[in-house]
């Protein structure tokens, strides 16, 4: 099916010329084949979206050591990587990502955004119209061979190149080492990825250290050096490798990090230690740290230094926290057949959300991701409170945060676990599916976002999921176009990102498994795709083409639609026709014909007559009357009876079972007042109060994309009939899905001045009220 050319890249593309190839007419455009639009198939990527016998994919490892400076809320490291050119291309430098310079005051990331005045300012919004403070961003020390050779490198912004001393040939490795530091960023008030959140109530600082240190970006086959600079939103692409990680910090401090500690023993307590050992079999959260040991700790600060030790293989990315205030739980959970230790760390004032929730939601996540992807392959999984919600390699960042009585809102509630299950789901795409979220942050953030989706509703058959169902996309996109792009955009390019990335192409995912291909073709075509590009780097094309080629389903109109376009979804119902087919018998068609002229000569008058009891002509003198007033012209003659039982005789057994089906034929006219064409769902209610549903498939569009007639036989009479009766299409105008029409209310409320706290909701906390 889709076995063609690539025009350029892959971002966004105009609508119309995704339309361009059959310009005027009503057919030809929506149901072509993306050709085009996709790479062509060679050795590293298959026409059937597999890896090619040839793929291949870089490789760094980093051993690497770090300090925090808590007085001077700064980071110092440095670390060793070893490069191996698994290409067949000779390389003569190398790219490293210096992520921390996106607060440099220089970096293009602080001015290329507008900016406004409004009546409420956040101060991470005052500072960014005041620009970064001065001294952050990363401070290269040193860069040298592994002889200690200085080497030549160039920064610019968030990207280094190396120099390399000579040509890297294919098969080779090169070994180097970077010496580097940085003041760590206050992140609730300069943003970011990584950095500290300060609690002025205890004096103590929370670090999320993520992206901090100097690494590899990809050198790919489909685009060579992935060197675009990072902005603060298009998140990162990375190669893989082993780790070897020391983090030198306070001693009072619990680390927790990518990997597997190897000092457990050192770092701990005894009685911590042997709360770690019982864990390991624990089927319950357990307490390695304790709620009562992380509050004495707030209480002193220690000027002593612990070197934690961490290992971690095969994965894309390091990072860690780092924090006296921090309890730790963990729980030994089975994940298709395998040990995985679940774990969380937070704070006291998330204590009444994370212990309860938070570990078991991890759980939760790596088995419901598990059964829909591949098995989690990694020994450690974890989610960290900070106020946060970001992603890496076995651990996370959220937020979910109490009440100071304890208590906490629904909404909170539901955001923790939700935000727990999209960052932990994180670990399947994009840090095993290993994607460039650079270029195509769908891939990262809507396969993930639908697959929480999917974890969701295996949580709670009730769950109040946000992003997934087709009717809650549907606001985006009705949007005006200047405030749309395609799905396929770059991530810098996107006007509204959260509908955008997450919710669309999740929303899409969730209407090919349920209403387009159905669950088994879509779950085993979905799981194929990972499994062929878990530990690789896969792109859109290598998707697309999987998807396809393991169901056996034509897809591209549904690519082309949701992801390369930004038409929204409206199918009008707008004519039905009731036909019956003519009997013969003069016995039903006569009554038939008697109804229908009695029902055409009845006018107002005539009834308004009657009811005021006027006296007919004919009827007070009867002498006007004559064969016709006395005829009945609707009753059987004998020649009718005749002739009817003559065709009865006649009939062939096909012919025969038409006529005593007595069917209902119902004409339905649609048009498509969208753009984007979709499957046509219909709900038939019938005069006996039962219902049908009938599912005619998107092709019925592919003659004629704007206009389609089509005519159903049923037993029994129609009173009514609906479109997409379940809201599994995202329609976007539900008043023109009746037939007859239907009046679709829409509730108001009176307006109040008051606003909410940034990032919350208006939705109350019952449990604070039932508690007073």
């Amino acid at each position: 099916m889709m076995k063609k050319k690539l025009f350029g890249c892959l971002f966004a593309i105009a609508p119309m010329l995704l339309h361009a190839q059959n310009p005027g007419s009503n057919h030809g455009n929506r149901f072509e084949q993306l050709g085009y639009l996709l790479a062509d198939p060679n050795m590293y990527r298959s026409a059937s979206g597999v890896p090619g016998p040839k793929y291949w994919q870089q490789r760094a490892d980093y051993e690497i050591a770090a300090e925090i400076d808590e007085p001077q809320q700064r980071l110092n490291g440095s670390e060793t990587i070893t490069y191996f050119n698994n290409s067949p291309d000779p390389l003569t430098y190398i790219w490293l990502q210096l992520d921390e310079n996106e607060h440099d005051p220089k970096s293009d990331n602080n001015s290329f955004n507008g900016s406004k005045m409004t009546d409420r300012m956040s101060s991470r919004t005052i500072n960014g119209i005041m620009g970064m403070e001065p001294g952050h961003g990363v401070n290269i020390l040193k860069v040298t061979d592994a002889a200690g050779k200085a080497l030549t490198y160039t920064i610019n912004q968030t990207m280094m190149r190396i120099e390399l001393p000579k040509t890297l040939q294919p098969g080779e490795k090169f070994r180097f080492n970077v010496d580097w530091w940085y003041k760590i960023p206050n992140r609730m008030t300069l943003g970011g990825r990584g950095g500290y959140e300060y609690f002025p109530e205890d004096q103590n600082s929370l670090y999320t250290m993520a992206q901090w240190y100097p690494r590899l970006a990809v050198y790919s086959d489909f685009q060579g050096w992935q060197n675009k600079q990072f902005t603060g939103r298009g998140e990162f692409a990375l190669t893989f490798g082993n780790f070897k990680v020391k983090m030198t910090v306070p001693a009072d401090h619990v680390v927790g990090a990518t990997g597997e500690c190897r000092n457990y023993k050192e770092m701990l307590t005894p009685a911590q230690f042997q709360r770690w050992q019982q864990a390991q079999s624990a089927n319950q959260p357990m307490e390695i740290v304790t709620l009562a040991e992380a509050q004495q700790a707030l209480k002193s600060k220690s000027t002593n230094k612990k070197t934690w030790i961490y290992e971690a293989e095969n994965v894309r990315d390091f990072a860690w926290t780092s924090s006296r205030r921090l309890v730790w739980d963990a729980q030994a959970t089975n994940v298709e057949g395998k040990k995985v230790m679940a774990m969380s760390y937070y704070g006291p004032e998330a204590y009444p959300l994370y212990r309860k929730y938070s570990t078991k939601a991890v759980a939760h996540t790596l088995k419901v991701y598990s059964k829909h992807t591949i098995a989690y392959p990694y020994p450690v999984a974890i989610s960290v409170e900070a106020s946060n919600g970001m992603e890496y390699p076995m651990i996370c960042f959220n937020h979910g945060r109490a009440e100071k009585d304890g208590t906490y809102s629904e909404s909170t509630k539901y955001g923790m676990i939700s935000v727990i299950i999209h960052e932990v789901g994180h670990n399947f795409f994009p840090m095993i599916v290993n994607s460039d979220e650079r270029q195509w942050t769908w891939m990262d953030e809507g396969l993930n976002t639908f697959c929480q989706f999917l974890a969701e509703q295996e949580w709670d058959n009730n769950y109040p999921s946000q992003r997934g169902p087709a009717q809650r996309i549907t606001d985006y996109m009705k949007l005006p176009k200047d405030q749309l792009e395609p799905v396929m955009s770059n991530s810098e390019n996107i006007v509204l990102f959260g509908p955008n990335a997450y919710a669309k192409p999740a929303t899409a995912l969730n209407i090919l498994r349920e209403t387009v291909m159905g669950r088994e073709l879509f779950d085993y075509a979905f799981k194929e795709y990972a499994r062929r590009w878990e530990f690789k780097h896969p792109t859109p094309t290598d998707f697309f083409r999987t998807m396809e080629d393991a169901s056996a389903v034509d897809l591209d109109w549904f690519w082309r639609g949701w992801f390369f376009g930004i038409e929204p979804v409206d199918i009008s119902l707008d004519s039905v026709k009731w036909y019956r087919m003519d009997s013969k018998n003069p016995a039903i068609e006569n009554k038939l014909t008697e109804s229908e002229a009695q029902q055409k000569q009845t006018h107002i008058a005539q009834t308004r007559n009657r009811a005021q009891g006027v006296k007919f002509a004919v009827e007070q003198d009867t002498s006007l009357q004559d064969f016709y007033n006395k005829w009945e012209r609707y009753a059987v003659t004998p020649d009718q009876t005749e002739a009817y039982s003559q065709m009865q005789a006649s009939l062939t057994p096909d012919e025969k079972r038409l006529y005593e089906s007595k069917k209902n034929f119902y004409e339905l006219s649609f048009s498509n007042q969208g753009g984007n064409v979709m499957p046509i769902i219909i709900e038939w209610t019938f005069a006996d109060g039962s219902k049908e549903v009938d599912r005619i498939s998107a092709y019925i569009w592919r003659l004629n994309e704007y206009k389609v007639t089509k005519v159903f036989a049923k037993d029994k009479q129609v009173v009514s009939v609906r479109l997409d009766p379940y809201r599994e299409t995202a329609d976007i105008e539900e008043t023109n899905n009746y037939w007859p029409r239907q009046a679709v209310p829409s509730k108001f409320e009176l307006f109040k001045g008051e606003r909410p706290v940034r990032g919350t909701r208006n939705d109350g906390n019952p449990m604070q009220r039932a508690a007073q």
